[in-house]
């Protein structure tokens, strides 16, 4: 039934950007479903987020999955306030060895998934005429980036793609707008830089404020955009990322 707290959905929001967006959304008193395929990992999310998280299994590849997901988050929760777009997929291999069926598998994922489940929760969302779709994208889009071309061709559609649903769907009440990070740190990234001197130091030398973002940058933009302080602003792809985007 419906609640008058807010209920958000994040894909991925096990680990990594997707699990500080919903700590930030936790925080806010947004009860905040993670959707993900790996259950020892939600479970081990949802104990730490504490009583505002709830979890949902769900391999997004799997498209015939989502209508499913989305009914049983409604039928359990009333409604769909916010929706969080960050599960994806990448792989780095040189552009001649990627294969189509490599190819395919990200797009699958990456783009195919993130329309399947908006277009889902958006019929619900009309019925209220409101709702924000945050969808997150990467400087792969913003920039050319090399050996990651299917992730590349994903994450520019992911622009795209938001602005169109910002154009189609805004008149009705439904902000869509992107999120795209920087270079964030975790541990992966930062043992990746140690280890490759000279891409470090490309990466910082094309970033203007010269450090990585943390997860919760991108945490406090996602709640930002959810939220009311950025009611009249949609079809935007707002760069979390220190200036490397515009460095040179």
């Amino acid at each position: 039934m419906p609640t008058h707290k807010k209920i958000a959905i994040v894909t991925g929001g096990g680990s990594g950007l997707g699990y500080a967006i919903a700590e930030k959304f936790i925080q806010q008193d947004i009860e905040t479903i993670i959707v993900g395929r790996d259950e020892d990992k939600l479970a081990t999310a949802k104990e730490k987020l504490g009583k505002g998280c709830h979890t949902m299994s769900c391999d997004l590849s799997n498209l015939s999955s989502i209508p499913g997901l989305i009914q049983n988050i409604l039928t359990e929760f009333g409604q769909i306030d916010v929706l969080v777009n960050n599960a994806g997929i990448n792989m780095k291999k040189l552009f001649t060895e990627v294969t189509d069926e490599e190819f395919q598998r990200i797009l699958t994922t990456n783009v195919t998934a993130v329309f399947a489940i908006s277009r889902e929760v958006v019929k619900h969302m009309l019925t209220r005429e409101s709702g924000s779709i945050i969808n997150i994208s990467s400087m792969a889009a913003q920039y050319g980036l090399p050996k990651v071309i299917a992730y590349s061709a994903s994450k520019t559609a992911i622009d795209g793609m938001t602005r169109a649903m910002a154009v189609e769907l805004s008149p009705k009440g439904i902000r869509v707008n992107a999120i795209a990070p920087g270079f964030i740190y975790s541990d992966m990234t930062a043992k990746a830089l140690d280890s490759d001197p000279e891409r470090k130091a490309k990466v910082f030398g094309r970033t203007p404020m010269g450090v990585m973002g943390q997860p919760t940058d991108i945490g406090e933009a996602a709640y930002f955009l959810a939220s009311d302080a950025a009611k009249y602003i949609t079809g935007v792809v707002l760069p979390v990322d220190g200036g490397n985007s515009i460095g040179f």
